[in-house]
C-alpha cells in the first residue's frame, strides 16, 4: 500500500481533514435522526436553528477530540516524521479514528431509538455495569456484522483520504511546536468558555433540542451533573415556609421513631377506602416499562394486555397514574420511599442510603416477611444493597433453583420464572404464619424482547409488543397460580410500572409519557372499579400502609390514595436535572441555575402549552423538592438509631 502522494497542489493538512470528517459525520447523523424523527415532530420552524446551534456545538467538541492529534504533532521528533514506520502509524490512527466517529454515530442511533435523546446520564451509568449492557446489545443486535461494516466502509475512507492527505508530516521548528501545543490547551479552554449543555435548550421543541446536541459533548455534561446539589443549583425557599407549605398540603412527616415503635403496630385512624376489608398481606408487582398506552383498559386496541385488562376489570383501576421518573432506579426509590425524584442520581444509587423510611423497613419492624423479589441480578443499579439495607430479603436470580429457569436472558430469568419463584417464597413466610409484603420486578419487557417459545401468538424476539403481551401473560399464569395458595384470600395484588417504555415528546416533561397503570386487585377485599384522582407512584407507600392498618403512613411525602379528598390531587413527574410538578392541568418545571418554567396541559391529550409560571405552585413544587433533598442529605429519612453526622446544615 503507498502511504505517500504527492499531488501538484499541496495536500491539506492530515489535522484539517480530521477536523472536517469529524464535522461531516455528526452533521450527517444529526440530518438522519432528524429524518427518522420527523420533521414535523421537530417542528420546522426549528430546522435552521437546531442545525446551526449543533455546527456549534459540534465545532465546541471537535475543540476536545483534536487534542491528542495537536500534541502527538507537537511532540514528534523531526527523525521520525518521515519514517515509513510513522507514517504507516499515522495511516492507522486516521482508519482507527474514522472509525471511532463511524462507531459513535451508530452507537447515538441506537440510543437515540431507545430514548429519544443525546447520550445522557443513562449512557453514564451504562459504564458501570458493561455485562448486562454489552450482554443486552450482543442479544438484541447483530454487533460482529455492524463492526464489521464499520471497519471495512473505515477503512476505504481512510484509504481515499489518505490519498488527498498528507501523512508524512513536515519537520517542525520550535515556534510551530510551541503554537500547536497551545492550541491543544487554548481551543479546549475555549470551548469550556463560551459552550454549555444549557445552551442546547430553548427552542421550545425537546426534539429540536436534542437534535441540536453532540453525543460527546452532553455525555461528558451527563457525567459532570451526575450529581445535583438541590441547593446549589436550583430555586429555593425559607425552610420554615417550605415546611408550612407541606404542612398545609397535607404532609405532616411524624417523626420515624415514633412509626417504628413495635407495641404500637395498629394505626386506629388508618383509610381503608373503597376497600371491603383489610388484606393481611401485599404483593407489589413493578413491571418493567409498562406505559399505559399499552393495556387495553387504557385505549390500546391491539389485544397485548388480556390478562392485566382482566385483572383492572375486576379490580380497582387508576385512570391518572404517574411515574416520576424514567429510570428502574426511580421508580424503585418512589415506590419505596415515597420521596419526589430528588436531582441527579436516584436514592436507590447513592451511598448512606440503608434503614430509610421505606414501606419496607415499617413493616419488617411490624412482623412482616418482607422480600425484593428480581428476576435479574440484584447488584445492577445497586438494588440488593438498597432493599438489604432497608430490612427488605432479598430474592434474586442467584437464589432461583437451576431447575426452575426455563428461560434467561442477559438481563434476568423470564416473568414466568420470577413469579414461580416468588410463590415459593410467599408459601415459606405463609407457613411461618407471618404475613408478608413483596415487591416484585419484573425484566421481560425490556430489549433484547426474548421469552420462551409458545407462550404468546408473538414470535421472540417480538420486539416492544411481544415483551408486554408476554409479561401480561407471565401475570395472568402468576395470579392463576397464587389462586390455588390459602393465602390468597388475605392477599392485595398492586400492579403497576417502574417507569414508561419512553419519555419522548415535544416538551421538557412530556407528561402524557409519564401515565403508567396501576391495578389493585383482591376478590373480597377490593370491590371493581375506577378512580379518576390524579396521583403518582410516591403515593403508594403511604397507602399501603394505611390499608394494612399499620403505622407509618404520616411519615412520607406522599399521600394516601384514599385519604381526605380535600387535600389537592397532584402528581411529580421528572429526568435527572428537570423536576416537573403536576397541579390542576398546570406543569410547574424546576431547572438547574435556579429557573423555572411551565405549561398548561391539555387534560385529555396531555399536550404542553408554554404559560406564565403560578406563583403559589412554583413554591409548593420547590417545598416539595427542596425539602426531600434536604431530607436525604440530613439523614432525616433515617431511623434515629442509625442516623449520622449530617452532611450539611439546612439553608
Amino acid at each position: 500500500m503507498t502511504f505517500t502522494f504527492s499531488p501538484r497542489k499541496p495536500a491539506p493538512r492530515l489535522l484539517v481533514a480530521l477536523g472536517a470528517a469529524a464535522l461531516v459525520t455528526w452533521t450527517l447523523l444529526r440530518l438522519a435522526l432528524w429524518l427518522a424523527t420527523g420533521p414535523e415532530a421537530a417542528g420546522w420552524e426549528n430546522v435552521a436553528g437546531l442545525f446551526a446551534r449543533g455546527l456549534g456545538f459540534d465545532v465546541a467538541t471537535l475543540a476536545f477530540a483534536l487534542v491528542p492529534w495537536l500534541l502527538a504533532s507537537a511532540v514528534l521528533p523531526d527523525r521520525w516524521r518521515g519514517a515509513g514506520a510513522v507514517v504507516a502509524l499515522r495511516w492507522a490512527c486516521l482508519w482507527l479514528t474514522i472509525s471511532l466517529l463511524l462507531f459513535g454515530a451508530v452507537a447515538e442511533w441506537v440510543f437515540w431509538t431507545e430514548f429519544s435523546t443525546r447520550f445522557n446520564f443513562i449512557a453514564v451509568d451504562y459504564l458501570v455495569y458493561t455485562h448486562e449492557v454489552i450482554g443486552n446489545i450482543r442479544q438484541s443486535y447483530p454487533v460482529p456484522a455492524i463492526l464489521a461494516a464499520i471497519g471495512i466502509v473505515a477503512f476505504v475512507l481512510a484509504y481515499l483520504l489518505s490519498r488527498r492527505v498528507r501523512l508524512a508530516a513536515s519537520p517542525l521548528g520550535v515556534r510551530r511546536r510551541l503554537a500547536l501545543a497551545a492550541l491543544a490547551v487554548a481551543l479546549p479552554a475555549a470551548s469550556l468558555a463560551v459552550a454549555n449543555v444549557d445552551q442546547q435548550g430553548g427552542s421550545g421543541n425537546a426534539y429540536a433540542d436534542e437534535l441540536a446536541g453532540n453525543g460527546l459533548f452532553t455525555f461528558w455534561a451527563a457525567f459532570r451533573r451526575n450529581e445535583l446539589d438541590y441547593d446549589k443549583f436550583y430555586r429555593t425557599i425559607d425552610q420554615a415556609k417550605a415546611d408550612a407549605i407541606l404542612l398545609s398540603l397535607g404532609v405532616e412527616r411524624e417523626p420515624l421513631g415514633e412509626a417504628l415503635k413495635p407495641d404500637e403496630n395498629e394505626d386506629p385512624v388508618a383509610q381503608l377506602g373503597p376497600l371491603l376489608r383489610r388484606p393481611r398481606n401485599v404483593v407489589l408487582v413493578s413491571v418493567e416499562s409498562l406505559s399505559a398506552e399499552f393495556l387495553g383498559t387504557y385505549g390500546n386496541g391491539k389485544g397485548l394486555t388480556p390478562n392485566l385488562d382482566r385483572l383492572a376489570s375486576e379490580g380497582l383501576r387508576f385512570d391518572r397514574f404517574f411515574a416520576t421518573g424514567t429510570r428502574t432506579v426511580r421508580g424503585l426509590e418512589a415506590l419505596s420511599l415515597g420521596v419526589p425524584p430528588v436531582p441527579g442520581q436516584s436514592i436507590v444509587r447513592r451511598p448512606d442510603n440503608e434503614h430509610l423510611a421505606t414501606v419496607g423497613e415499617f413493616l419488617e419492624h411490624q412482623g412482616f416477611y418482607v422480600a425484593f423479589v428480581y428476576g435479574g441480578y440484584g447488584y445492577f443499579d445497586n438494588m440488593n444493597a438498597y432493599f438489604k439495607g432497608n430490612d427488605y430479603e432479598i430474592v434474586d436470580r442467584s437464589d432461583f433453583p437451576k431447575e426452575s429457569v426455563v428461560f434467561e436472558n442477559v438481563w434476568g430469568v423470564a416473568d414466568e420464572v420470577l413469579f414461580t419463584n416468588a410463590l415459593a417464597a410467599f408459601d415459606k413466610a405463609s407457613a411461618k404464619s407471618k404475613p408478608f409484603f413483596a415487591h416484585i420486578m419484573t425484566t421481560s419487557n425490556h430489549r433484547p424482547f426474548t421469552y420462551p417459545e409458545g407462550r404468546i401468538d408473538i414470535a421472540p424476539p417480538g420486539g416492544r409488543e411481544g415483551g408486554v403481551k408476554y409479561t401480561d401473560y407471565a401475570i395472568g399464569r402468576f395470579i392463576r397460580e397464587a389462586r390455588t395458595k390459602p393465602w390468597f384470600a388475605d392477599t392485595l395484588f398492586i400492579l403497576t410500572a417502574d417507569h414508561c417504555a419512553s419519555v419522548a415528546g415535544k416538551s421538557r416533561l412530556p407528561v402524557g409519557s409519564y401515565r403508567i397503570p396501576l391495578i389493585l386487585y383482591g376478590p373480597g377485599i377490593v370491590p371493581p372499579g375506577v378512580n379518576a384522582r390524579l396521583a403518582s407512584q410516591i403515593d403508594l407507600p403511604p397507602t399501603i400502609l394505611d390499608l394494612l392498618g399499620r403505622n407509618g403512613d404520616d411519615h412520607f411525602f406522599g399521600q394516601g390514595l384514599f385519604e381526605d379528598e380535600k387535600l389537592p390531587a397532584r402528581a411529580f413527574v421528572s429526568n435527572y436535572q428537570e423536576l416537573g410538578y403536576y397541579k390542576d392541568d398546570n406543569l410547574t418545571v424546576l431547572l438547574p441555575k435556579q429557573k423555572v418554567e411551565a405549561f398548561r396541559i391539555d387534560p385529555k391529550t396531555y399536550a404542553a402549552t408554554p404559560a406564565e409560571p403560578d406563583p403559589r405552585q412554583v413554591e409548593e413544587a420547590i417545598a416539595y423538592y427542596q425539602t426531600a433533598s434536604r431530607a436525604f442529605r440530613l439523614g432525616k429519612l433515617k431511623n434515629p438509631d442509625y442516623r449520622g453526622t449530617p452532611v450539611a446544615p439546612a439553608r
